[in-house]
């Protein structure tokens, strides 16, 4: 027995000495309420298997990449930016999904490329920036558009608005840490602003209709706006402690749509109410500000860029997705981070934070 315990602890010593253990507690600890809302807004033991079998998957992505030296990561960064690029250009030929091409069907599980843009992006960015003057001037601004736009581009043509959003603000992050400076900021603002009315003419029909639904939900109650009105009523039928456990009704009786993926959060606030609600929104607010904290300990500018896009990308998904729930957003289709099911999604957040914990574990030494 004793014997067996040291080669447990060993074997646990060799994998975890690189891991942060708050973080990972965190991280955890979302993944736990997700299989528990995912059993009673599913009702099936097979998808909630299937879930934590996707996390288990996760969590060994994250391991690995926890180990490696974000030197190692960077020089890979150019093959996996390239990688995703190719991946999502086969999304075109051969993808499938139901309202949008967005799956490669690889028959074991299907890939979407989409979310691996969301770590190759601020990958490449941080590659790119490492070697750059920095605070970025008007040539390597250029420059980086150019290799957050490509992606963006493509992604939104697919069309996947929302995740073309997650994938440029993946990208946008890396570059405001770089420094840049509030008036070049302010410029890019406004070319935004002003661009909005041409963007405005390349939207899809439904797309425009989620902006005409966000703006009067109840215009359509029985069409377009049915999403968000039974998502309301779900959020706020929960009161301050909720229905309980397996006990919603917008989820069981089918009023609302989508109630294990986009609108999970929903389900969770309906059964758990405004007390678990922040209780989960405490533990995204600690996930990031413990990834935060690592990216400003890391060595070099490559690791401190990726970590940090990477942690604000992740409350960006928090953000989008509460307020498209709540309604304070149009619905852009953007998953609540480890939360909603889903695979692709899930695998590729948890092989972020492996990188997270990669550049912090190799942080820099003060005076050496």
């Amino acid at each position: 027995m004793n014997v067996f315990v040291r080669v447990f602890s060993a074997f646990a010593w060799r994998w975890l000495d690189k891991v942060d253990l708050p973080l990972l507690l965190g991280l955890c600890a979302i993944m736990a309420i997700s299989l528990v809302v995912q059993a009673s807004a599913g009702g099936d033991v097979d998808s909630v298997v299937k879930q934590a079998a996707r996390f288990a998957v996760g969590l060994g992505a994250l391991l690995m990449l926890s180990r490696l030296a974000p030197s190692t990561l960077r020089q890979w960064t150019p093959l996996a930016y390239l990688g995703s690029l190719v991946l999502l250009g086969l999304v075109f030929a051969i993808g499938t999904g139901r309202s949008a091409n967005l799956w490669i069907d690889l028959k074991v599980f299907y890939l979407q490329p989409g979310e691996l843009l969301k770590l190759s992006v601020p990958m490449m960015v941080a590659w790119f920036l490492h070697q750059a003057h920095l605070p970025p001037q008007w040539r390597t601004l250029g420059i980086t558009a150019v290799i957050i736009g490509l992606p963006v581009g493509l992604t939104i043509l697919q069309p996947d608005f929302g995740t073309g959003l997650l994938v440029g603000a993946s990208g946008v992050f890396a570059v405001f840490l770089a420094g840049i400076a509030w008036w070049r900021i302010g410029v890019f603002a406004s070319l935004g602003l002003a661009a909005l009315p041409i963007g405005w003419q390349f939207l899809m029909p439904y797309q425009k209709a989620r902006v005409f639904t966000f703006l009067d939900p109840e215009s359509d109650p029985l069409g377009e706006g049915w999403n968000i009105i039974q998502s309301k009523i779900a959020i706020g039928s929960g009161g301050a402690t909720g229905k309980g456990w397996g006990q919603g009704t917008q989820a069981h009786l089918d009023f609302l749509p989508e109630h294990t993926t986009d609108f999970v959060f929903s389900v969770f606030a309906e059964e758990f109410g405004w007390l678990g609600v922040l209780v989960l929104l405490a533990l995204y607010f600690f996930v990031v500000a413990r990834s935060l904290w690592l990216a400003s300990q890391a060595r070099d500018t490559y690791g401190r860029l990726l970590a940090g896009a990477l942690a604000l990308t992740f409350s960006v998904y928090v953000i989008v997705n509460a307020g498209m729930v709540a309604g304070f957003l149009p619905v852009v289709g953007v998953p609540m981070p480890l939360l909603s099911y889903g695979g692709t999604s899930a695998v590729s957040l948890l092989a972020g934070f492996g990188m997270v914990m990669a550049a912090g574990a190799h942080r820099r030494t003060w005076g050496g």
